[in-house]
């Protein structure tokens, strides 16, 4: 385990179910029930952890289902508990899988994308713990491409040893017995080193080869060399090269080459590429700025001072036990039970192929064996159409939390653009303001903003919190088209501004024309 890791479970250790809640409340406005769920269990996964291996080995995740409609915070809650215990996270469309034998994703490959995700995630802890070293490194990189180093004269071979030279095969057939064959061999003088004359010129003569034109001469490398080199890193140091040019070779090899095993039809493109980056023609010179030059430079320093077994290890023991994945649009693959045949048989089909995943199975990917039985899977769909019985008894089973989410109102949505920390008014405000046109909300403006998305979703398809960014988009489009002209300015967002902007949206009865 990782001093990273470590640091993380001690970290999140300390986060009670409240707390998480608490956490969870500064994003996502409402749904208590849903966030106390996920905030159990998160605890409950600390909790086995710190159980003996024995005990640890029995206790499976309680995996949950979430049933409401969309745009009410499903997927947020599942990818911010993620972010909050520092976890390997994937979130997958259960329509993108197709049944054993159809063309199609398998299920497996769910858990080879969490497995990447994992790798990803530690990798770049262990980048970080490097860099001071890696930033070294690449400086010397850049002062090697600045400054090249002269070349070292090649030391001449010894030539105090019998020189021997094969002179070619020989044959020959004996009246008393077989042929014999034989290789013939000459062995000749030493030859001695020159001393005198002959040894300055011989030395003359390599300076010669070796002071190709462009190089450095023999006069700069025993004297210049170092003064220049730290003249040039005290230049790189305050960034006064940063917009020069240099010529690199730029590493076209995958990260992982040597892992090629594993992994199903959507691996074989990257797996051909490493194999192709591993037996040469991975790299391509490329000219660059200075700055630019550095960034590659210390991510390939990084790369190679980290331990790549350590990275896999690392990442499947995080993957196996604190790895989470959010399976949607469950609902679209459940069977109705008033219909037979057709499709259906394919969606009960992948039903299937999840289960084994959800229960435990061990996933072939190209960093080695993944097992799934203490994977946190949780499921979600709106289950408008269907209904979560209609799925197969045995997956229900294997979801035995469920938790219903409520739809949103006019005081949800008022609350979401007001409270979280990347509330939508927030949001539009950040955005202008790299315009240099400052806009202000007026708690007038915000609560028509709300009641005309609650309206909205009464009179169409109730798509929740969704519906606020096509609102807000449109009440601020033709600002946010003109802001470089106007700039800079100050615009107050008031309760007339939102009536003129969205008078049509208010009095047609035919929303959908003028909003989804």
């Amino acid at each position: 385990m990782s001093e990273k890791s470590e640091k993380n479970e001690k970290n999140l250790d300390r986060l009670t179910p409240r707390e998480i809640v608490a956490e969870l409340d500064k994003y996502i406005v409402g749904q208590k029930k849903a966030k106390r769920a996920v905030a159990v269990a998160l605890r409950n996964r600390i909790r086995r952890i710190k159980l003996d291996p024995e005990v640890r080995e029995d206790i499976a995740p309680k995996n949950i289902l979430m049933i409401g409609p969309t745009g009410v915070g499903k997927t947020e809650i599942a990818r911010r508990l993620a972010k909050l215990a520092n976890s390997p996270f994937i979130k997958v469309e259960a329509t993108k899988y197709t049944e054993v034998g159809y063309v199609g994703r398998d299920v497996e490959s769910m858990i080879r994308d969490l497995m990447a995700a994992g790798v990803q995630m530690v990798k770049q802890e262990m980048q970080q713990s490097v860099k001071t070293e890696a930033e070294k490194r690449a400086e010397e990189g850049l002062l090697d491409l600045l400054v090249p180093r002269p070349k070292k004269k090649k030391d001449p071979k010894p030539a105090n040893e019998p020189v021997i030279r094969p002179m070619g095969a020989f044959s020959f057939d004996s009246e008393r017995g077989p042929g014999i064959m034989g290789t013939a061999i000459q062995v000749g003088i030493p030859l001695m080193r020159n001393t005198g004359e002959n040894e300055t010129a011989g030395t003359e003569e390599n300076e010669e080869e070796q002071n190709e034109p462009g190089e450095t001469t023999p006069e700069l490398t025993e004297k210049a060399p170092d003064h220049t080199r730290e003249k040039f890193r005290a230049w790189l140091r305050e960034g006064k090269l940063e917009d020069g040019t240099v010529e690199i070779s730029v590493s076209q090899s995958p990260q992982f080459p040597m892992e090629m095993m594993g992994g199903g039809m959507e691996d074989l493109e990257s797996s051909l590429s490493g194999i192709a980056g591993f037996f040469g023609g991975g790299k391509k010179k490329k000219v660059v700025t200075v700055a630019r030059a550095r960034e590659i430079l210390i991510a390939e320093e990084a790369e190679k001072l980290i331990d790549r077994e350590r990275v896999s290890d690392e990442a499947r023991r995080r993957v196996e036990e604190t790895g989470i994945v959010f399976i949607d649009e469950i609902d679209k693959i459940a069977v109705r039970g008033d219909r037979g045949g057709g499709p259906d048989v394919s969606r009960e089909g992948v039903q299937r192929d999840i289960l084994p995943i959800v229960e435990g199975a061990a996933v072939n990917t190209k960093w080695g064996q993944v097992d799934t039985s203490h994977i946190l899977f949780i499921a979600a769909g709106a289950f408008n159409v269907s209904k979560p019985s209609d799925l197969i008894p045995e997956l229900q089973g294997r979801f035995p939390l469920r938790v219903e989410l409520e739809s949103l109102g006019e005081e949800e949505f008022l609350r979401i653009l007001t409270e979280p920390k990347n509330a939508l008014t927030k949001q539009y405000q950040d955005l202008l303001s790299t315009e240099t046109v400052e806009i202000d909300f007026t708690g007038g403006a915000i609560r028509r903003l709300a009641s005309l998305a609650a309206e909205v979703n009464a009179r169409l398809e109730n798509i929740g919190a969704r519906r606020l960014h096509t609102i807000m988009e449109t009440l601020l489009e033709e600002l946010s088209f003109e802001a470089p002209d106007i700039a800079p300015a100050k615009i107050s967002i008031t309760e007339d501004y939102v009536n003129e902007k969205l008078s049509d949206l208010a009095k047609d009865q035919d929303l959908g024309r003028y909003i989804l």
